[in-house]
């Protein structure tokens, strides 16, 4: 089974929201923290990752309640790549359903999107072995 979440934000609105420090340390991970301090205008980045745990909730099927947002994180690989990591209760919430998750990030001048995709290997075996065609 394939869930997918997403989620759009414009861009102002994170500008405005983390001018309060709080509103920042509730919600971002020390890392993300970390990279858009790399940034120029880290706006787009925050907007776009914001916009990554809200989608993450969606696929999750769970809304944002049950974790922190902080416990969701993105995190980017060498080559720019963004990938989600999870802690705390987020990262429980997941291993209990058996999902493993694909990110997405795209930006414009005003607005920023994350699509997360989500699967269970196991759901998807059980389709399999159930007789449904494996060129789905």
């Amino acid at each position: 089974m394939l869930y997918t979440g997403l989620d759009l934000l414009e861009i102002e609105r994170i500008r405005e929201s983390v001018k309060n420090p709080r509103f920042v340390a509730r919600v971002f991970s020390d890392e993300e923290q970390a990279y858009f301090a790399t940034q120029r205008d880290p706006a787009p980045s925050m907007a776009a990752s914001f916009a990554a745990k809200e989608a993450f909730a969606k696929a999750l099927g769970t809304g944002v309640r049950q974790f922190q947002l902080r416990e969701v994180w993105v995190h980017h690989d060498a080559l720019g790549a963004p990938s989600l990591q999870l802690t705390g209760a987020a990262a429980r919430l997941a291993a209990d359903r058996g999902l493993s998750f694909s990110l997405s990030l795209t930006h414009t001048a005003t607005t920023a999107a994350a699509v997360v995709v989500a699967w269970s290997v196991e759901e998807l075996r059980k389709m399999l072995s159930s007789g449904i065609s494996s060129d789905i």
